[in-house]
């Protein structure tokens, strides 16, 4: 691998890794706004000792700051971090700080509530701030690209993202002050084992030797698992605790979260904020000194509290000092030092509706995404979600509403979610009965699902006729694909790179030569093999001779340049040595050696500034001149500067010939113009990139510095085709650990993924690309031989994938976040869930998984797809309305050689059925004679019904939609809202009358 070639790969592997890294958990970011901190003058005596921790040169520390919710850890951990941030580790340096890293967990973002992307985010922070390892980082994820995948074990990560980059500046920072890391919130980790393994690992880390001094910040709450964990031998001996040591000697009476100037500080705050509401609010009183007094004490030590009581009476709503005197008499009623649940209480309680406002909440509260107001209000439907905005705006005191509706609402404080995790918690007896927010949302979930995704087999057909060329040639093991393909460096597209696959197992026809005319094919030509077969091998020849693409090739800077050296040989070796040289291409690259001198004259040059040169600069002869060093001199002028912005300029800058010019200092200079940048936005200009002129481009201070603009961004994140390799392998390797439970594999969408597992590679990585969320479908299908019948199956899978992909594209943000996680709520909502829930569980499950699968896989890919059905499978099987369906021994269909029938068949009522339905099954047969297995579609109508749970009779309670039960009476019975599918709500029928009308309506 040359250098250039190889600085390129470590620049895609940075950005990569800049992809994988959670900005948001830097304790800084913006996710994270508004960022709450220490009020100078409040906390004094803690943040010194801290401080004093943090200096110590000696043994590296786990300094592990734990209280109860509310009490400012978290404020102490950002403030801690500005410190460190702005403190250099050398006198010389403006660039190193000794904030080495920061990870602020929180349940509230998939991505910060697990360990999964935890040493990715260190290390990215970690090279920044120390740019003279960024190298040996990407370097070592070049290598090793499987670090990057969140299902890697922690000890591979912490070995190669961690210790290697440390153990790398231990002699840089001999002598410094230590480095900081600090990781905020570890109660927030919603895993209690993944959560002990990181504790132990970052011990395991701060006892190697060979590092630099190092001290670790941990923030928790005291939860019991965390205790244990911090007990552990190998990590009680690093442990500096605050407030106190579990073995009971600790500083506790010394410094503590919780020691008796906190009131002090509250009082501080409190007095600090309403001065700040005085300046806006001219007229307001200041409160007594008896009155800020009083709300310290109710606050009870915990700066939540008192942040809330400002948010509160600082509304832009309504009057702060009535919003005061309302707070005086709250708290009022509180004793000092009163939980912060009872506090919420007295929140809720000003609000219109008490109980609306705690549902809403809850629901907020839960989320695993945050949602704007309005997906929210789409996620919960017309009926609970129809005065979301106008509820929640009375909530601000404790919810963060921006004024941008587009962006999400997020609660202050994680003491919100333990609030309403047991409605218990509060103490207002109307919010008892109320259902689990995640029953809610799951219910709200499914119903979004079955009335935004329509129900259609697409995917099955497609797939089953792409399926038909498994034979089409011998299959080979898919993790060879990321050698036999690494030439390609163009972001990989399906047809191309199956086209490749076809060429380089051995289909050299002249119809699939027109691969070589790609960007795929020209770069196999620069190949070792590519040159072997141009040169030395009869069809070779042929093409480079003979075809109007190898007369092409031969005039670009690429094909002279391999021929250089080789053509003397070549010519030797041929029958007829003056073929050749008289060949058209041959006569048009000899005259391109030349130039025209008298351009260089001054006559030459007044020339140039006529009119009639822009005509001239469009002939063959014109354009070729602008590769000489006179045309290449000319383009640096005003009047060339001006005619490259014109549209024959632009025109030119398209065509596939120019390589040379811009590497001139001229066409660097151009480079940096605006023009520049729009036009490294075409596809000409993204090719450009691909080759040796563009990578060395990007190499220098300008292309870096285009690489961190949005569009430079834009091309590095499809650029990785071994990214895009690796997360094939990655989705292989969770295929192969990924069981379908023996009743489900009946279900359709499970029969997609085991037929996609069945495939062989030359169709399987194609296909895993066309529904690849960053496919582009900028390939000309002329380019490709689709009168080849295996050309064809892909060409129209791709079809059916760009359609898929679009329609994903339009999905609304609450129907992707319910395609994402209504395994997850469902899997928290309490057993026994309530009949509503469970009939719309299982009429998703039988109904709508297929095509929820689709729409997923193109909105996250694959592996989250078997993520969430590996908690749906659990979730279905204690109550599987699916039964296993027994072929007929005289029907099987072992022996039958019916093709797959397509969903326009399966529209129409078969003649003579395949197989008998078992009992409660509505639907026709869809046979698979390839795998030889057979699965139940339920038709269009009518539905299959589930039957209901706990039911003693499972023949007596299905019924059919052909009962004649009243729509309206149905819904009104169930609390439904008026826009759910009909087809579900005929699901629905209550038990009492299925009962009856089963008597008289017999199943089809």
């Amino acid at each position: 691998m040359n250098q250039d070639h190889f600085l390129s790969s470590l620049e895609r592997t940075w950005a990569r890794l800049s992809q994988v890294a959670v900005h948001g958990a830097e304790y800084d970011s913006r996710e994270r706004q508004p960022h709450p901190k220490c009020l100078e003058g409040t906390r004094v005596d803690l943040l010194d000792y801290i401080y004093r921790l943090l200096d110590n040169r000696g043994q590296n520390r786990l300094i592990w700051l734990h209280g109860t919710a509310g009490v400012g850890k978290s404020a102490v951990a950002f403030t801690v971090a500005e410190r460190m941030r702005s403190l250099k580790m050398t006198e010389e340096t403006n660039v190193e700080k000794r904030l080495a890293g920061t990870f602020f967990f929180s349940q509230k973002h998939t991505e910060r509530c697990t360990t999964a992307y935890f040493f990715a985010t260190l290390v990215y922070q970690l090279a920044s701030n120390f740019p003279s390892i960024r190298a040996d980082v990407s370097k070592s994820i070049r290598d090793n690209p499987a670090l990057l995948d969140p299902s890697k074990s922690l000890r591979v990560q912490v070995e190669t993202l961690f210790l290697q980059p440390l153990r790398g500046l231990h002699l840089r920072l001999r002598g410094c002050q230590p480095l900081t890391f600090i990781v905020d919130a570890l109660d927030e980790c919603t895993s209690e084992f993944e959560l002990a393994d990181l504790i132990l690992s970052l011990a395991r880390v701060l006892h190697e030797p060979d590092l630099p001094a190092i001290h670790i910040l941990l923030t928790s709450r005291s939860e019991s698992h965390i205790c244990r964990t911090m007990e552990n031998e190998e990590v009680r001996s690093l442990v500096c605790e605050i407030p106190a040591a579990i073995s009971g000697k600790g500083i506790g009476s010394i410094i503590s979260l919780d020691s008796a100037n906190v009131d002090n500080d509250i009082y501080i705050f409190l007095r600090h904020s309403f001065g700040q509401l005085g300046s806006r609010h001219l007229d307001f009183p200041q409160p007594s000194t008896e009155q800020l007094e009083r709300l310290a004490s109710r606050a009870g030590g915990r700066f939540i509290v008192a942040s809330t009581m400002m948010k509160f009476i600082d509304n832009e709503d309504n009057d702060p000092y009535d919003q005061l005197m309302v707070m005086l008499e709250l708290t009022s009623e509180l004793l000092p030092g009163t939980e912060v649940f009872k506090f919420y209480d007295c929140i809720l309680s000003t609000c219109a509706d008490p109980k609306r406002a705690y549902l809403h909440l809850s629901v907020v509260a839960v989320l695993t995404d945050p949602l704007p107001l309005s997906q929210i209000s789409t996620l919960l439907g017309p009926g609970l979600g129809k005065d979301v905005e106008a509820t929640l705006i009375q909530l601000r005191s404790v919810m963060d509403i921006p004024a941008d509706s587009t962006l999400p609402v997020n609660i202050y404080h994680s003491s919100i979610r333990d609030y309403v995790s047991d409605t218990l918690n509060c103490s207002l007896r109307q919010v008892h009965d109320m259902p689990s927010p995640h029953c809610l949302l799951a219910h709200s979930s499914f119903r979004l699902m079955m009335k935004g995704i329509p129900e259609n087999a697409a995917l099955l057909d497609a797939l089953s006729q792409l399926e038909e060329q498994s034979c089409a040639m011998e299959r080979e093991c898919p993790h060879v694909l990321k050698h036999s393909l690494a030439f390609l460096i163009q972001p990989p597209e399906p047809l191309s790179v199956l086209s490749a696959i076809l060429w380089l197992r051995g289909d050299r026809s002249s119809q699939s030569q027109s691969w070589l005319e790609t960007v795929e094919g020209r770069n196999w030509l620069q190949t070792d093999a590519g040159q072997m077969w141009l040169l030395w091998s009869e069809a070779g020849k042929d093409w480079l001779l003979n075809t109007r693409a190898g007369k092409d090739w031969l005039l670009h800077g690429i094909g002279k340049e391999m021929l250089v050296g080789s053509e003397e040989d070549w010519l030797q070796d041929q029958d007829d040595q003056q073929t050749w040289v008289q060949a058209p291409g041959k006569q048009a690259w000899v005259q391109i050696s030349g130039e025209r001198s008298w351009m260089k004259t001054p006559s030459g040059r007044d020339w140039l500034q006529t009119p009639g040169v822009k005509d001239w600069l469009q002939t063959q002869d014109g354009r070729h001149w602008l590769h000489t060093p006179g045309g290449q001199f000319w383009l640096h002028t005003r009047d060339g500067r001006d005619w490259l912005q014109t549209p024959c300029g632009r025109d030119w800058l398209q065509t596939p010939t120019l390589v040379d010019w811009r590497q001139t200092q001229a066409g660097r200079e151009w480079l940096q113009t605006q023009g520049a940048q729009d036009w490294l936005q075409t596809q000409a200009g993204r090719e450009w990139l691909q080759t040796t002129g563009g990578r060395n481009w990007l190499q220098t201070l300008i292309g870096r510095e285009w690489l961190r603009t949005q569009g430079g961004r834009n091309w590095l994140e499809g650029q990785d085709v071994q990214a895009a390799l690796e997360e094939f392998s990655n989705t292989l390797e969770a295929m192969n650990r990924y069981i379908i439970l023996p009743e489900m594999r009946l279900l359709p969408a499970f029969q997609v993924i085991q037929q996609f597992k069945n495939l062989p590679d030359f169709l399987m990585f194609p296909m895993f690309l066309a529904l690849r969320r960053h496919h582009s479908t900028s390939a000309s299908p002329s380019l490709f031989p689709i009168d080849e019948e295996i050309m064809h199956a892909m060409y129209t899978f791709t079809t059916f994938a760009d359609e898929a992909l679009e329609r994903s594209r339009s999905a609304s943000e609450a129907l992707k976040y319910a395609c994402r996680n209504w395994a997850v709520h469902l899997s928290r909502a309490p057993r026994p869930w309530d009949n509503k829930l469970d009939h719309i569980f299982h009429a998703f499950w039988n109904r709508r998984l297929l095509s929820w699968l689709e729409l997923q896989w193109c909105l996250k890919g694959l592996q989250s797809c078997l993520a969430i059905l590996s908690e749906g499978q659990k979730l279905a099987k204690p109550n599987t309305v699916q039964p296993a369906i027994v072929p007929d021994p005289k029907t099987s269909t072992m022996q039958s050689s019916t093709p797959p029938p397509t969903s326009e068949m399966l529209k129409k009522e078969p003649s003579s059925p395949i197989l008998t339905p078992p009992s409660g099954l509505v639907g026709t047969p869809h046979v698979c004679v390839t795998h030889q297995h057979t699965s139940w579609r339920p038709p269009s109508s009518p539905p299959f019904t589930p039957p209901l749970p706990h039911s003693p009779s499972l023949e007596l309670e299905i019924a059919v939609s052909h009962t004649g039960a009243s729509r309206k009476r149905t819904l009104d019975e169930l609390g439904l809202d008026s826009d759910i599918p009909f087809e579900y709500v005929a699901t629905l029928t209550p038990t009492k009358r299925l009962k009856r009308d089963s008597q008289s309506v017999q199943p089809e």
